[in-house]
């Protein structure tokens, strides 16, 4: 993804900003759900799928390889998917948002 941002190649974006090219990756469809189902312990691609409601194997498999090579997503010694350390620091700059979200909802 730095590559992306390097390059100036970022989708909706004529500079290829670090936040811009952040912000077009966690826009995928996905993108978001995935880093948000990993977050606890890491999944196998089944439980991964089943916890994302059976989203596409295809497009699933697609934002995995984006998001490992982004940095925020590894794949385990025992075959399943979980987070960098990276991708737990994205995860935590999320927790302010999930818990406004909340406190709105309710």
């Amino acid at each position: 993804m730095a590559k992306q941002a390097a390059s100036g190649s970022v989708r909706g974006s004529r500079t290829g900003r670090p936040i811009m090219a952040l912000l077009d990756l966690l826009g995928r469809r996905w993108s978001l759900r995935i880093l948000w189902e990993l977050r606890g312990e890491p999944l196998t691609s089944r439980a991964l799928r089943t916890a994302c409601d059976e989203a596409s194997p295809t497009v699933l498999q697609a934002r995995l390889t984006e998001l490992r090579e982004a940095g925020f997503v590894e794949l385990g010694e025992g075959g399943g998917y979980g987070l960098t350390l990276l991708g737990r620091e994205l995860c935590e700059t999320f927790m302010p948002l999930h818990r406004f979200a909340e406190r709105w909802q309710g």
